[in-house]
């Protein structure tokens, strides 16, 4: 059963084996990482960790059984309650519910370990599958992405409260 593990680097050779499979993959919905971005990837790898040691931001990995990764899911910008969520899943496992099974739990994971209050996350118009993630994982459309977020396409920013408010009939009154 695959798991969602905080990154830490002995991920880093699958976390690249990952990138390095699905490259042609992902550059069909998202901007490709470039050539620079594998080449350099250790280091990449060593600055996010620090990025996750100073509390700026949270990595995950979903991790099957036989220690391959199968997607990151990744917090950004950790500020004042809220943060921004990123995720890809390996073209194997694409279309399964994977991907909205894991940003689920990511939900929960980030209101209980991280403390976090709402998460936004932004997709193309043009990524029919990520929409209907952050759709079924309860996010919810509130306005227009700036291309400059997207690699230069259009599209939408998504948000998810974590923290539901008590309802009124649940208010002690006194």
């Amino acid at each position: 059963m695959p798991e969602l593990e905080r990154l830490r680097a002995g991920h880093a050779p699958a976390v690249l084996a990952f990138e390095l499979a699905n490259r042609v993959y992902f550059a069909a919905s998202v901007s490709d990482r470039g050539d620079e971005f594998y080449d350099r990837f250790t280091e990449r790898h060593s600055a996010l960790l620090a990025e996750q040691e100073a509390g700026i931001c949270a990595f995950y990995v979903l991790v099957a059984d036989d220690g391959s990764v199968l997607g990151r899911f990744n917090l950004y910008d950790l500020n004042d309650g809220t943060a921004r969520l990123g995720y890809r899943v390996a073209q194997q496992v694409a279309g399964r519910g994977v991907a909205t099974k894991s940003v689920r739990e990511l939900c929960r994971i980030a209101a209980a370990r991280h403390g976090l209050r709402t998460l936004r996350a932004a997709t193309s118009h043009d990524n029919a599958a990520s929409q209907k993630v952050l759709t079924k994982a309860g996010f919810v459309p509130v306005g227009p992405a700036d291309p400059a977020d997207l690699g230069g396409k259009q599209g939408t920013w998504y948000q998810r409260d974590l923290v539901q408010p008590l309802s009124s009939s649940l208010l002690v009154r006194g």
